[in-house]
């Protein structure tokens, strides 16, 4: 990896950590979860003596479904705005909870560092499978009347797909292409090298693709793992953290036999020794996929840990950790 940066750390943070299970995602829920979130990073830094830099990543799935339903139901009032759109209004304002939270706690822990928040772009393939075949769920549930009524007169490619134990709810399906570049990278590099904390690639990134001289927005929205592994190895970072809900990686996660990889070492057999083209089946396989490019790409460590247990993982206690 070329200009790689050994104190650079990409921290991940998902979407549904913001908005979590059973809450409405109100302004006040969200703000107080990414208070807890990053209290987490801030320890961390103190931990560590303030000695590593910092990019944080977010996802936005449940965000992102929320304010294109918000704006197909104002479309009596004003114009719907594309997805792809959406997908920069819920950077922004998941953004600024990040930055403003993070910097309160900062500030409060008397550390002389600064956030900013950098919106971010990120091209994609007109010809990725991923826009035939949409794949990733945003938003929450509804039922098939209000389905189809977010459908009715759609231009994005959403489909609906059945979820729920008796199968009677249903969920918004977008496309999800893969991440082939990060066009602000410099731009984060450069604030990353002056000292700033930055949030960045929100949401997976602003889905846009090259036409001739012309850069068009397209609707769809990026993995947020895979999109931050891109960005990690544009910057040279030395790890990639990537944050969930659970502890790291089982294999036969949810039977009896599940047992928990604490270690994947990147050689030559590891892909049956872990079984990847199970867990790629899951919710976890970008984090997986993404873990694995970062350290083929040249990275040091790639972490997939609890949020709760950020430090642990950090110092090797917990998480899953993939090295060469």
């Amino acid at each position: 990896m070329s200009n790689s940066r050994t104190d650079l750390i990409v921290f991940a943070i998902g979407g549904n950590a913001l908005v979590r299970s059973g809450e409405k995602g109100t302004f006040e829920e969200q703000y107080h979860n990414v208070q807890v979130a990053v209290r987490q990073i801030v320890d961390f830094m103190k931990s560590d003596n303030n000695k590593n830099r910092i990019v944080l990543t977010h996802g936005n799935g449940p965000q992102v479904g929320a304010t294109l339903v918000r704006h197909r139901l104002a479309e009596e009032y004003y114009p719907a705005l594309p997805l792809y759109v959406c997908t920069a209004e819920t950077q922004g304002f998941i953004g600024y909870l990040i930055e403003q939270a993070l910097q309160d706690e900062l500030d409060r822990s008397k550390m002389n560092k600064h956030v900013t928040t950098l919106l971010t772009r990120v091209i994609v393939d007109s010809n990725d499978d991923a826009f035939q075949n949409p794949t990733k769920p945003i938003g929450e549930t509804f039922d098939n009347e209000m389905t189809e009524v977010l459908l009715r007169n759609e231009m994005v490619q959403l489909r609906k797909s059945r979820v729920g134990s008796d199968r009677t709810k249903y969920k918004l399906l977008v496309p999800s292409p893969k991440p082939i570049k990060i066009i602000n990278y410099e731009a984060i590099r450069s604030l990353v090298d002056a000292g700033f904390i930055v949030v960045a690639c929100g949401g997976g990134g602003i889905p846009v693709m090259k036409q001739n001289w012309k850069t068009l927005g397209v609707d769809a929205v990026i993995d947020k793992d895979l999109a931050s592994e891109r960005l990690a190895t544009s910057i040279g970072a030395s790890k990639l953290v990537l944050l969930t809900n659970v502890d790291g990686i089982y294999r036969n996660y949810g039977k009896k036999n599940q047992e928990f990889i604490h270690t994947v070492n990147i050689d030559m057999n590891f892909e049956q020794k872990l079984g990847l083209r199970d867990l790629e089946s899951g919710s976890i396989g970008p984090k997986v996929q993404a873990a694995i490019s970062f350290i083929r790409n040249g990275g040091k460590e790639a972490i997939v840990c609890s949020l709760q247990h950020l430090s642990d993982a950090l110092a090797g206690f917990s998480g899953t950790h993939f090295f060469r």
